[in-house]
């Protein structure tokens, strides 16, 4: 049985340094609601529908969050985990919560969202004038690494933590940006045995199968392959170019067709036994960035539908534990990229993740 692992950001509650840096109450929502359509035809605002503008300090809000994954056959959430350095983290404490109170009973996993934060600032062509730093991502070495697993073993060592081959699943979103990516792997399978565990089910996420020698030779286990900005690629250059000059002309975002994307979002690639899909139901960066956004134009719950499809009969042919499918994502509605509800599409896109799973089991 295929297992649907969505990612899940933790951001939607006011946290200290979001209060220094944007305004007292900041979080995604202040930059979802306040977006604005920059094209015609162009589907912001985004409004939520039926968990509305929530606050993920409640533990209400988690628990609800959870019957919509059960309802559209969602295996588990991977949340993103902030680790910056010396103990420097954002966003723990939904997560932390989960763990501690051990509600909602509910599969989860971590990816650790290894980079810098930034503050960008855009010009009217779209493009990124300047950025100031905000937090940066450190590696320190050795003695931050082991305080770094101490910190996630009590999830590891959660009954709920999702496995593969007995191992708890943990994620890297920039594996090549981790120094010495190897001895990490190394000290911490080596931690996680002698902790009780059998080890620990790396995974790497790439946007690119041309990283996959690299990243098995560092010691991952698998990958994840986010195909998300692939389709310019097999654009011809001169229709590349052309959506270049309508962005300067029309002061636009780029924007491509949703329908044609999706078709390279999966390949034959993910077939590999150690490769797992993103299933990818939307993308609209234009609440965080304005004209700097990427925008996935046309997106429905039955090209969703398609889509997932698609990426299920990759993975039927895998090891029973390796018949896993992320999904990206659960809950980032600042890129328009979520499966909650909203006004437009009700339960739209969580009753066609449903559906192609009843698909597949028959």
């Amino acid at each position: 049985m295929t297992r649907i692992i969505a990612f899940y950001l933790p951001q939607y509650h006011p946290t200290p340094d979001n209060d220094k840096w944007w305004g007292k109450g900041f979080t995604e929502w202040t930059n979802v609601g306040k977006a604005k359509p920059l094209f015609r035809g162009h589907y912001q605002p985004r409004v939520p529908a039926d968990l509305g503008y929530y606050d993920l300090r409640l533990p209400e809000v988690r628990e609800a969050q959870v019957e919509l994954a059960k309802e559209a056959g969602i295996a588990g959430f991977c949340y993103y985990h902030y680790w910056f350095g010396d103990g420097k983290q954002e966003l723990e404490m939904p997560f932390n919560e989960v763990v501690s109170s051990k509600k909602p009973n509910f599969p989860f996993c971590l990816c650790w969202a290894n980079e810098s934060w930034h503050a960008k600032f855009w010009n009217k062509d779209g493009k990124c004038s300047s950025k100031r730093m905000l937090i940066e991502q450190q590696y320190l070495g050795y003695e931050d690494d082991m305080k770094h697993f101490y910190n996630v073993l009590p999830a590891f060592k959660d009954r709920r933590y999702i496995t593969v081959d007995g191992k708890p699943l943990f994620c890297i979103y920039q594996p090549l940006q981790l120094k010495n990516a190897s001895a990490f792997i190394k000290q911490w399978t080596s931690l996680a045995k002698a902790n009780g565990l059998k080890g620990i089910y790396f995974v790497a996420q790439t946007p690119t199968f041309a990283q996959y020698d690299e990243l098995m030779n560092l010691g991952f286990d698998a990958i994840t392959l986010n195909r998300l900005f692939e389709y310019p690629t097999h654009l011809h250059m001169i229709k590349r170019f052309a959506c270049k000059i309508k962005r300067c002309i029309f002061h636009t975002p780029i924007v491509y067709s949703y329908k044609e994307a999706s078709k390279t979002f999966i390949g034959k690639e993910e077939e590999l036994d150690n490769v797992f899909p993103t299933i990818i139901p939307n993308w609209d960066h234009t609440p965080r960035s304005g004209l700097g956004g990427y925008v996935l134009r046309g997106s429905s719950p039955d090209l969703f539908k398609k889509h997932v499809i698609t990426a299920l009969e990759k993975v039927k042919g895998k090891k029973d534990e390796h018949q896993i499918i992320f999904l990206k994502s659960w809950n980032e509605w600042g890129e328009g990229n979520y499966v909650e509800p909203d006004l437009k599409f009700g339960h739209g896109y969580i009753d066609a993740l449903s559906k192609a799973l009843q698909i597949e089991e028959k």
